[in-house]
């Protein structure tokens, strides 16, 4: 399988002077893969997340995604790139509540310049894939907290993404919701999207992952292939 992310020697540090957040860390993640991070807080999950996305970037080492070396992409170019080639789910949705169900999930789509026809037929494509497409008019607001992730999930695979990442997507829901939110992503790499999460759901990683990976102060401790429901 060819990799869709390489990280090579990466450390990230805050404090020029302290132990670094993260690394040095070396990982690869395939094309078609589900990788769980977990770890306890402050391990560097997050830190590793925001250098995938190129929301962050590292102190030493590279970062390549989609055969780009992100980390010397200029902002401009690595907001385009991430539009592009990443969609991200978060735990607390980051949904607008004053633009509907569909407007939130059209949103990516248009700021890549589709036209408003083919970016509400994706939209509705993705609603009646996630089961929401009776919410197409309704604000966020109304929904329930299962609901609103996956109106992020298709928020973030509007643009037909390369990489989905998605940190904490179970965190703020009840078990109702986690459980069915769960059987998303399961569905979604079933069907062969590449997926990076940051949990600290075992059972959500059990469920989704292939792989997992868990981090200590910042330094990969382990890195196993997870029995996974396939």
């Amino acid at each position: 399988m060819t990799q869709l992310i390489e990280l090579k020697g990466v450390a990230k540090r805050y404090d020029g002077t302290g132990a670094p957040a993260l690394g040095p860390l070396t990982l690869s993640v395939a094309r078609g893969e589900a990788l769980a991070v977990t770890g306890p807080s402050g391990s560097g999950k997050s830190t590793l997340l925001n250098l995938v996305a190129g929301l962050d970037r590292p102190t030493d080492g590279t970062v390549t995604v989609a055969g780009r070396r992100i980390d010397r992409l200029s902002e401009h170019a690595l907001a385009r790139f991430r539009r592009e080639h990443i969609g991200m789910a978060f735990q607390f949705f980051n949904l607008l509540d004053d633009l509907t169900v569909a407007d939130n999930i059209q949103l990516p789509a248009r700021l890549t310049g589709t036209g408003r026809r083919e970016a509400a037929s994706r939209a509705d494509e993705l609603m009646e894939m996630l089961g929401i497409r009776r919410h197409a008019r309704v604000h966020p607001s109304r929904l329930s907290g299962g609901e609103r992730q996956r109106v992020g999930v298709a928020r973030a695979l509007v643009n037909r993404p390369e990489l989905l990442l998605a940190d904490e997507p179970t965190g703020a829901l009840d078990t109702a919701s986690g459980h069915d939110v769960r059987e998303l992503l399961r569905d979604l790499h079933r069907g062969g999207q590449t997926i990076v999460l940051v949990t600290h759901d075992l059972s959500l990683a059990e469920t989704v992952a292939s792989r997992a990976i868990h981090l200590v102060d910042g330094r990969l401790a382990r890195d196993t292939r997870a029995g996974a429901v396939r």
